[in-house]
C-alpha cells in the first residue's frame, strides 16, 4: 500500500491533479447550483433562525476551502496549499458539530422536508454527516500519501453532495424513495474516480474501495436503524412537543401541493 500511495510524479502527477481539480469544481458547482435554484424558485429564504445562517456559512466555507486546495495544487503552490490545509483540522469538526445541531433544529421545527421520512431524515442524515467527518479526517491524516489523501477527500466530498443534488431533483415525484435515490447519485462520484483510475493506472486505488465501502455501509446501517421500531421510537421521543412531531412520520405530499 505504501507503494500505491506514493505521490505521482511528472506527467502522471499533472493528469491526476487536473482530474481531481475538475471533480472538485463539478461537485462544488452542484452544491451551489442546488441551493441557488432553491432560492431563485422561492423554496427557501433568508428569513430563518440564526442557526441556519451559521450552518450555511460553515458549509459554504468548506466548499471554498475545498476548491482553494485543488486550485493551489494545480498551481503547485504547495506552501499555500499546506497553510490552507491546516484550517481543515478545525473546519471539519465544526461542520460535524454545526451540521448535527441544525438537523435537530430542522427536525423539531418542521419534521424535515416533507418528501423524506422523519426518522430517515434524522438518523440517516446524521450518520452520513458523521461519515463525511470520519473520511475527511482520515484524508487529513494521510496528507503525506497523495494517492490516499486525494481520493479520500473526493469520497468525503461526495457525501456532502446530497443536499445539492436533492435540490436539483424533483424530490416530491420520488417519494418514498427520494432519500435513497439521492444517496445513490452521490455514490456515482467515487465510482467515476474508480473508472478514471482504471483507465489511467490500470487498477483502482484502495482508497476508493475503503472510502466508498464505508459510505455505503454507513448508509445501509443508518437506513436499517431509521426504519426499525427503535428508530421510530427515538424519533418520536426526540420530536415530542415540537412542531415537527405534528407532521406524519412517512414522506407525504402536503395538501394542495403542486410542482
Amino acid at each position: 500500500m505504501a507503494t500505491i500511495a506514493d505521490p505521482p510524479r511528472g506527467a502522471q502527477a499533472h493528469r491526476d491533479t487536473r482530474f481531481f481539480t475538475i471533480m472538485a469544481v463539478v461537485m462544488s458547482a452542484i452544491i451551489v447550483a442546488g441551493f441557488s435554484l432553491n432560492l431563485a424558485m422561492g423554496r427557501s429564504s433568508f428569513d430563518v433562525p440564526i442557526s441556519y445562517h451559521v450552518h450555511a456559512f460553515i458549509f459554504m466555507g468548506w466548499i471554498g476551502l475545498f476548491l482553494a486546495q485543488h486550485i493551489t495544487a494545480s498551481a503547485q503552490n504547495w506552501a499555500l496549499h499546506r497553510s490552507l490545509g491546516k484550517l481543515a483540522y478545525f473546519w471539519v469538526p465544526a461542520m460535524v458539530l454545526v451540521g448535527t445541531l441544525i438537523m435537530f433544529v430542522v427536525a423539531r421545527r418542521t419534521g424535515g422536508p416533507f418528501f423524506f421520512n422523519k426518522s430517515e431524515f434524522l438518523f440517516s442524515n446524521l450518520a452520513v454527516l458523521w461519515c463525511f467527518g470520519g473520511i475527511a479526517w482520515w484524508a487529513l491524516k494521510r496528507q503525506r500519501y497523495t494517492g490516499w489523501h486525494r481520493r479520500l477527500m473526493l469520497c468525503s466530498m461526495a457525501v456532502l453532495l446530497g443536499p445539492g443534488i436533492g435540490r436539483l431533483l424533483p424530490m416530491p415525484l420520488l417519494i418514498p424513495y427520494a432519500w435513497t435515490i439521492t444517496q445513490f447519485v452521490t455514490f456515482l462520484f467515487p465510482v467515476i474516480g474508480m473508472i478514471a483510475d482504471k483507465r489511467r493506472l490500470g487498477y483502482v486505488h484502495p482508497a476508493y474501495k475503503w472510502g466508498l465501502g464505508i459510505y455505503v455501509a454507513v448508509f445501509a446501517l443508518s437506513m436499517a436503524l431509521a426504519y426499525s421500531p427503535i428508530g421510530y421510537a427515538m424519533t418520536e421521543a426526540l420530536l415530542e412537543g415540537s412542531p415537527g412531531a405534528e407532521r406524519p412520520m412517512e414522506a407525504f405530499l402536503p395538501p394542495g401541493f403542486t410542482l
